[in-house]
């Protein structure tokens, strides 16, 4: 299923435009929103790294990776969605999931798809938009983004109306 179409994104999977790393959140998120990303790569068999500091131990509970002290080293989960295409998940804030992905792993139609299908999932699952920002920039400057009440990604902010 095609959200999106590569003529008409290619600008925000443009590394130079957008940043090696765009900025993927989900806001208002919970701590139960959080467990439900993990229960979710584990449903789907996603092949996955947790990550605190220099240890890899096994994957806490939500819960338990947020309530790290704020002097612990930052916790990450690495995820990988599909083969060449890697998501990094930082546990920064129990009310909101933050995420990277590569830009260079996702170019051409294929690539668009794999982020709408990897939005899509954690969107529905969540029931919450999944918003894309570039990398560094302002919560403000959305440009795409999983709409739950559409169903799909679509494109947000000034770029809808272009």
């Amino acid at each position: 299923m095609t959200d999106l179409q590569w003529d008409e994104v290619r600008e925000f999977f443009d590394p130079d435009l957008m940043g090696a790393l765009p900025d993927l959140f989900v806001p208002d998120a919970t701590v139960e929103d959080w467990q439900t990303v993990l229960d979710l790569v584990r449903a789907r068999g996603w092949q996955w790294q947790y990550s605190q500091g220099d240890s890899a131990p096994p994957l806490p509970t939500a819960a338990e990776a947020l309530a790290r002290p704020p002097e612990a080293e930052t916790a990450s989960l690495r995820i990988w969605p599909a083969p060449g295409v890697l998501a990094i998940f930082r546990f920064m804030s129990d009310t909101e999931i933050d995420f990277d992905v590569d830009l260079h792993e996702l170019q051409g139609q294929e690539g668009v798809d794999t982020l709408c299908d990897f939005l899509r999932v954690i969107g529905s699952e969540l029931g919450k938009p999944v918003l894309m920002t570039p990398e560094g920039g302002s919560r403000e400057h959305v440009v795409l983004g999983f709409d739950p009440a559409a169903g799909k990604v679509v494109l947000l902010g000034d770029q809808a109306s272009n």
